[in-house]
């Protein structure tokens, strides 16, 4: 084991497992969750990169577009949208990354063949191990840091392409080392990238500073509603989908939104209630640790982590408010 990696028996066996699965097939389907960030298309890429060193081939296949703001991974261009691909061709070898669950891979499910085997590698406490081979750290920051584990493990170098992708994984979803999951572990990964010559600082600045101007003005709508609970321990933004085409905004545009409800001082949960073109309600929460929103996701089919989670509501918009905020505030009490 490498030094810094976790040490514990099951992970050593399940990344000898995961590698056992990448070298006993020969073509791959990978698979990320619906409306991919950061983690997500990162993942998928590092995964394409390894099997490639490993002298597979592959396919990269999500429901939805890869984000315009990840553009600059290289290979993003040939991560597939489904809704795009005409050739329904079924898949036997499939790798799915940071998936929570199985429900979380969408409509690209269709493409996999009967009796599939399917690698499931994730970094959610609330992934029920959903594939015929799992590689869960729930304590990792990102699924990216298993991935450089797995890339280790197999004794590949890595180098700046599959480094750029790992630091963007662990940037976004760290929030740009800012929280409590930037353990000394992806310290030493983001360290070791630098090393490599990757520019840290650049990337930082496109994927945490840069906004668009419809982000902007999105901003501004959704801040005009930010309201508070009684006790001001909570405290939530709506957006509706005319907001989002008055502004000319896509959901990406919605991205760190939540964290201006939740970045207030005193507030314990902060959230972002989306109406989607469908007329359902997708829900971001955020908390202080007081609360954990990832139960508070689940009781609503949804899922996540302690510190950050989401879920969708078939409901009017004020349903799904007076609803979630119940729940978080039965949590507060508890």
């Amino acid at each position: 084991m490498t030094a810094g990696m976790p040490s514990f028996p099951a992970y050593a066996e399940q990344l000898g497992q995961a590698l056992a699965f990448m070298r006993g097939g020969e073509h791959f389907l990978i698979v990320s969750h619906v409306q991919p960030d950061g983690d997500a298309i990162s993942s998928t890429l590092v995964t394409a990169w390894l099997l490639a060193k490993l002298g597979k081939t592959f396919v990269m296949m999500n429901e939805s577009a890869v984000p315009l703001r990840l553009g600059y991974l290289k290979g993003s261009s040939y991560i597939q949208n489904m809704n795009e691909v005409a050739d329904e061709a079924r898949f036997d070898r499939i790798i799915a990354v940071d998936c929570a669950d199985y429900k979380r891979i969408g409509l690209v499910s269709e493409r996999f063949a009967q009796g599939c085997g399917l690698l499931n590698i994730d970094h959610h406490p609330t992934n029920d191990h959903f594939g015929t081979v799992n590689l869960i750290r729930a304590d990792a920051a990102a699924t990216v840091e298993i991935l450089y584990d797995l890339i280790e493990h197999a004794g590949i170098p890595l180098d700046v392409e599959a480094g750029t992708a790992v630091y963007t994984g662990l940037l976004t979803d760290t929030g740009g080392f800012r929280y409590s999951s930037t353990s000394p572990r992806v310290m030493q990964i983001a360290s070791a990238i630098l090393t490599l010559g990757v520019s840290g600082h650049l990337l930082a600045e496109h994927l945490l500073e840069k906004m668009t101007k419809a982000q902007l003005l999105l901003l501004q709508r959704g801040l005009a509603n930010l309201t508070f609970s009684a006790d001001n321990r909570i405290a939530w933004i709506t957006v509706g989908h005319a907001d989002l085409e008055a502004t000319g905004a896509t959901s990406e545009d919605l991205e760190g939104l939540v964290n201006y409800a939740r970045n207030v001082e005193g507030v314990d949960v902060g959230m972002l209630f989306k109406e989607a073109a469908d007329g359902c309600v997708k829900v971001s929460l955020r908390s202080s640790g007081a609360a954990n929103v990832s139960a508070i996701a689940q009781t609503f089919g949804g899922g996540g982590h302690v510190r950050a989670a989401g879920c969708r509501l078939d409901m009017a918009m004020q349903d799904a408010v007076n609803q979630v905020i119940q729940a978080v505030s039965e949590a507060l009490k508890g």
